[in-house]
């Protein structure tokens, strides 16, 4: 299984690293230096507007695969959180929404070259919209190909535990060192308690493919914590676990606002998509399909 966070979070900018962040100056594109324009050769790259959208009658949306709670497909229908909130983009611009469901690449630059503004070397095509991405003002003023917007959330790192393992408190990283933590492999969970106290918690990281394979561990009682986004703990919990956000000395971003990517040159259409977002966080939708999963949904604070 592709490394989810690792594409996501650790390519995109330094700020979401495991040492302590270097003070930034007020202005995040402060040390920004321009790109070469993007050249763009495919008429469907370029230049499509939201009425050619909606004459056509759909819109595409590219989402991770074999991501639960947020993209995947069951019995050949997609399920997920942002599957949902896509359908809900969909709906506000009055078009059907068709999924792509993509393999994250080695960091996020990659993904978003791949599924937003230059399409990949082998096969398919650019997507309207990208779901799931994270967003960092100093990363969006080096990405001058995408528009970053449609900011529907917050994701944040939390411990799951065993609530009989730890009747009194509450499960902190300097545990693992006796204790045993389920962790997705090549995560930045994985990295962190790595390198937590130089390394001394080796002994009690286990690692999975996934998060969930993680999470069953800790159901089935082989770990006595799992560490990782809060979303996918609270979708494997199960009665008997809890969950708690600890302090994590030397975690430069331990939360982190979850948006969406649209291709530079569709502006109208980033409008739209970004003022459907705004309206469903306003009247509680996307609040509600984060409750039909099971999870809390986290609204972004500026």
């Amino acid at each position: 299984m592709r490394q989810v966070l690792r594409g996501l979070i650790i390519g995109a900018a330094a700020a979401f690293g495991l040492a302590a962040a270097p003070v930034r100056a007020a202005d995040p594109c402060a040390d920004y230096t321009p790109q070469p324009k993007p050249q763009n050769t495919a008429r469907d790259i370029i230049g499509q507007s939201v009425d050619e959208i909606r004459e056509r009658g759909f819109m595409t949306f590219a989402l991770y695969e074999d991501y639960p709670p947020y993209s995947w497909e069951e019995g050949g229908k997609a399920r997920g959180v942002d599957v949902e909130i896509a359908r809900l983009i969909a709906e506000a611009i009055g078009v059907e929404p068709r999924f792509s469901f993509v393999t994250a690449g080695e960091n996020l630059d990659a993904d978003l070259r791949n599924h937003i503004w230059k399409g990949p070397i082998v096969g398919g095509a650019v997507s309207n919209v990208m779901m799931r991405v994270p967003f960092d003002p100093s990363f969006a003023c080096r990405i001058e190909q995408v528009s970053f917007g449609g900011i529907y959330g917050e994701e944040s790192i939390a411990i799951a535990y065993d609530a009989e393992s730890y009747p009194d408190e509450k499960p902190v990283p300097a545990y693992f060192r006796f204790d045993t933590v389920a962790v997705e492999n090549d995560s930045i969970s994985d990295f962190y308690l790595s390198n937590f106290a130089g390394g001394q918690l080796q002994g009690g990281i286990r690692r999975y493919p996934s998060l969930a394979l993680g999470m069953e561990a800790l159901r089935e009682g082989e770990t006595m914590a799992a560490m990782g986004p809060r979303a996918q703990l609270e979708y494997g919990a199960d009665e008997g676990i809890g969950l708690h956000e600890p302090p994590l000395a030397g975690f430069a971003k331990s939360r982190w606002k979850i948006g969406l990517a649209v291709h530079f040159a569709w502006k109208p259409l980033y409008y739209e998509v970004d003022d459907a977002i705004n309206a469903a966080l306003a009247d509680g939708r996307i609040a509600a399909i984060f409750e039909s999963y099971g999870l809390t949904h986290q609204p972004p604070e500026w």
